[in-house]
């Protein structure tokens, strides 16, 4: 109970204090973005930097971890593709249910794993976030440039977008420090320290403020599909793969968290750029964090980690 009320009830707070000050028009439109662009590119690699620097990525934690999101994510995917001829939505549409159940935020579920599981959980978490962000980006770029309304890019959109992503360089440092043995310096630790809490609070307020609830009552039945499919099929999936790979009793929280974290924001900066349903991809972000501040803390209680 006191990792809910320590760590769960305040990220979801910063998220609705971000939403809320949208709403108040608190900040212009620009000034959001350059709040997005400074947490994005300065302020979160130097909160993942230290936190996969000094990480134990034992056995029995990291690999599972990896294995078990990314196996999950694939698997779901897989399915998600065989599932088209099926689904009673267009093709901009289906890149939108694509991405729904897949893709995860980052800026919620790193936050919750430092509270619920401390430091270790916190760099494994930040791992498994640096292995399995580039495969699901790819993945998802690949079936926009397929399904997606009038657009190209394919391969090219997807390695231009990976090689400027700032998470991913930071987790690569970090884990090539991580592997040199090296303390950091008492200094640079010093400067993280003091970025690290701004990474989380700038991350969580420009999350919430980026939610839209316009369009999430048009669509309701597949909105609530789609959720159900990511806050619920996704981390219990997750939590028993990263089990059966091997993982310990931190590997299987930390892999629960993962599939459970809500859609990610940029899905639907992904759908606006290569023709996807943006209104139905915002919708999916906005319920599915929502509903994941109720079904974060029922999947941690029900495998006994509160």
């Amino acid at each position: 109970m006191s990792a809910l009320l320590t760590g769960i009830v305040p990220v979801f707070a910063m998220i609705a204090l971000g939403w809320g000050l949208k709403m108040r028009s608190f900040l212009a439109d620009d000034g959001w973005r350059a709040v997005e662009r400074l947490t994005y590119f300065i302020f979160y690699p130097a909160f993942l930097v230290p936190a996969v620097w000094g990480a134990d990525f034992g056995a029995g934690t990291a690999g599972p971890v990896a294995a078990a999101t990314i196996g999950v994510s694939f698997a779901v995917a897989g399915l998600t593709l065989l599932a088209r001829p099926w689904l009673p939505v267009s093709d901009p549409g289906f890149t939108s249910v694509f991405q729904g159940v897949i893709r995860w935020n980052g800026f919620v579920f790193l936050p919750v794993a430092g509270a619920v599981f401390g430091p270790a959980g916190l760099g494994t978490a930040a791992m498994a976030f640096g292995v399995l962000a580039p495969a699901l980006n790819v993945i998802c770029v690949l079936v926009l440039s397929r399904w997606g309304a009038g657009q190209g890019g394919g391969w090219r959109l997807a390695l231009r977008s990976l090689s400027r992503n700032p998470i991913i360089w930071a987790c690569g440092l970090g884990a090539a420090l991580n592997l040199t043995g090296l303390a950091p310096p008492p200094l640079l630790t010093r400067v993280f320290d003091l970025m690290g809490p701004g990474a989380i609070a700038l991350g969580l307020i420009t999350a919430g403020a980026g939610l839209s609830f316009r369009y999430a009552a048009a669509r309701p039945l597949l909105i609530v599909t789609i959720s159900a499919i990511k806050l619920i099929l996704l981390p219990v999936g997750m939590y028993y793969a990263a089990g059966l790979l091997g993982g310990d009793r931190l590997a299987q929280g930390v892999a629960l968290l993962a599939g459970s974290a809500p859609g990610a924001a940029a899905s639907y900066v992904l759908a606006r750029q290569m023709g996807g349903d943006a209104p139905l991809m915002a919708g999916v972000v906005a319920f599915t964090t929502v509903g994941s501040a109720i079904t974060i803390p029922i999947l941690l209680g029900l495998f006994h980690f509160l």
